[in-house]
């Protein structure tokens, strides 16, 4: 078994932006911590075409990994919702025993700059665990009058922390790469899961995100030590907050003094829809005049 292994669940319509993710990696990749892909098995011929055959990557199917757990339906991805789905399937790689700790990554990341095992893993083999408040996008949000944004993470914290019926401020890690050790994905299956009769597919939810589930496993049954990190990667959440950071000077360039990599989400980046968009010209011509409209808005 590995210390430590990168991963990314995957599916077709991102295959170009993993294509992306995979040509960073085998830049960056200075330790060589093997890459581990998954998807629907129907979709690896896809995959191939677009990545290529042993181009830095190993592939396993979604399919192989809902196996993995005895106590979940055959099938039951059928039945859940396409993120849904993607939330428990990336919580339950660990149980495919090839690594002690996971670099989970999507595949609108990209990483900027070299990394190493020591980005990831302390010097005694515990991984960092990325874990902070979000008070500073909490405020860039309620500047730019953007208080739902706050009002649903919010909500989302208190739900999961009231599973554990702990009593605290809430913690976040919302967007990847999530460092994931299997000890605290074990520690939540066999110290909350299993004596409720419960699998992982049970709980996950809108309201009950894997991130935070995986945060509040680690808070209440302390797996491993924690060793508390900030976030890895620049993301930038929404267009406005790129546009607004932008505005501030900030460069794929400059963000390589504090993060590994950046993240722009593919819910404003369609046209690296694999397969082309679904979405009519005139449609994406109107999105795009929005956010320009948005841009000059921000200057303003």
């Amino acid at each position: 078994m590995k210390d430590i292994v990168l991963y990314c669940k995957s599916y077709r319509r991102d295959f170009l932006r993993l294509k992306r993710l995979l040509d960073s990696i085998n830049r960056y990749n200075v330790d060589q911590i093997p890459f581990y892909i998954s998807t629907p098995a129907d979709q690896y011929r896809e995959l191939q075409s677009v990545l290529g055959e042993g181009a830095g990557y190993q592939w396993v199917s979604d399919e192989s990994i809902i196996a993995s757990n005895p106590r979940v339906p055959a099938g039951i991805e059928k039945t859940r919702s396409g993120g849904l789905s993607q939330q428990a399937i990336k919580s339950e790689f660990w149980r495919l025993g090839l690594a002690e700790n996971y670099v989970c990554l999507d595949s609108d990341c990209v990483f900027i700059k070299d990394f190493h095992r020591s980005d990831f893993l302390s010097a005694d083999g515990t991984p960092y665990t990325v874990i902070y408040q979000n008070k500073e996008f909490f405020q860039l949000a309620i500047n730019r009058g953007h208080e739902k944004v706050e009002a649903n993470l919010r909500k989302e914290g208190d739900c999961v922390k009231a599973l554990f019926s702990r009593v605290g401020p809430n913690y976040y890690c919302p967007c990847p790469p999530f460092i994931w050790s299997a000890k605290v994905w074990q520690s939540l299956d066999s110290q909350y899961l299993e004596p409720r009769g419960l699998h992982f597919w049970d709980i996950t939810n809108n309201e009950h995100p894997e991130t935070l589930l995986y945060l509040e496993a680690l808070l209440n049954y302390r797996a491993i030590p924690l060793y508390p990190i900030e976030q890895l990667f620049r993301i930038y959440y929404y267009d406005w907050q790129y546009y607004l950071l932008r505005r501030t000077g900030e460069s794929e360039g400059k963000l390589k003094e504090n993060y590994l990599g950046v993240i722009y989400q593919s819910n404003w980046d369609s046209g690296m829809d694999f397969g082309g968009s679904t979405k009519s010209f005139a449609s994406l011509t109107l999105r795009r005049i929005k956010r320009f409209g948005r841009y000059l808005q921000s200057y303003l």
